[in-house]
């Protein structure tokens, strides 16, 4: 409970001052775009590769993994699949998939896999995942997707290589694979710029709320109840019946992988929306309304599993 309340009271406080930066306009009418740009272009990729090069890739082969990797993928083609049907476009599509599936993991996960799950370590799986497979094809798509079909085979098959988000992931698991120690003078200067990216991540955020509409309405209504719907309640719901029906986990495995199921949508999915110019309020309104609709849900399985 406490875990759940508290990385939630932190989120909540950082947004907010970024809403009182965006009402002031102390940042100028450019602020949110500034921030959004610093995070997407310099700060992630920064963070990504300092968590990426220190971590134990042998949380891959783990069964929390494989719950994580079909909870994400089953969740995320339920929207895949409505996004068609419906002609809702695919970067449009691409970023509903990920708000269904995508978990905050890093500034919300690790402090409720502190006070809930007792190890911070235990989020490893979702977010080495989500980090080295799901972002890097997500922003590829969304390149692809946002290219005009003119550049030549070989360059669109390179997507991935000209992408910060994706290069600094691949960069920290290449360093992680050699076993390779990056110097503390190279190290400590890319930890300091990656430790701007959530604040950032969350300031324009906050920002982008100032004279928005309240959330579930307008033509994103439907897209945004499928996300939030997907990520509150089916994600846990598949991840509980994975993990304890196909891989027998039980007891604190079990409330591990549901846990981190059941977390909203990552704020960081609003930097991809913005900065490819698609799917924004989408992306907006369903991190948003899945961060106040999973604090019941995640106090609900704590209660229950733990």
């Amino acid at each position: 409970m406490q875990g759940v309340l508290t990385g939630f009271a932190v989120i909540a406080a950082v947004i907010a001052v970024g809403y009182v930066l965006g009402l002031r306009g102390h940042l100028g009418p450019q602020g949110r775009e500034v921030l959004t740009k610093l995070a997407f272009h310099v700060a992630s990729p920064a963070l990504l590769f300092t968590t990426l090069a220190t971590a134990d890739l042998s949380v891959v082969f783990s069964s929390r993994l494989l719950v994580t990797a079909l909870s994400t993928l089953a969740v995320a083609g339920v929207f895949v699949a409505v996004g068609v049907v419906r002609g809702w476009g695919v970067g449009r599509t691409t970023i509903g998939a990920l708000c269904s599936g995508y978990v905050n993991s890093g500034n919300l996960g690790i402090p409720i896999a502190v006070y809930v799950l007792g190890d911070a370590s235990l989020v490893a799986p979702v977010l080495l995942f989500q980090l080295v497979l799901v972002t890097p094809v997500a922003v590829t798509i969304l390149d692809l997707a946002g290219g005009d079909g003119k550049d030549p085979l070989w360059r669109r098959l390179l997507t991935p290589l000209r992408n910060p988000i994706a290069l600094g992931s691949l960069a920290g698991v290449a360093v992680a694979a050699s076993g390779l120690r990056v110097p503390d003078p190279v190290m400590d200067p890319v930890t300091l710029i990656g430790n701007m990216s959530v604040p950032a991540v969350l300031l324009a955020f906050g920002i982008s709320l100032c004279g928005s509409t309240m959330p579930l309405r307008g033509v994103e209504r439907r897209p945004v109840l499928l996300a939030v719907a997907l990520k509150t309640v089916g994600q846990p719901a598949v991840a509980w019946a994975l993990a304890s029906g196909v891989f027998g986990l039980r007891g604190a495995q079990l409330l591990d992988v549901v846990v981190t199921s059941a977390l909203p949508a990552a704020q960081n999915l609003y930097t991809y929306a913005s900065t490819y110019g698609v799917g924004e309020r989408l992306a907006r309104d369903a991190i948003l309304v899945s961060t106040v609709v999973s604090v019941p849900v995640l106090v609900g399985v704590a209660a229950v599993l733990g």
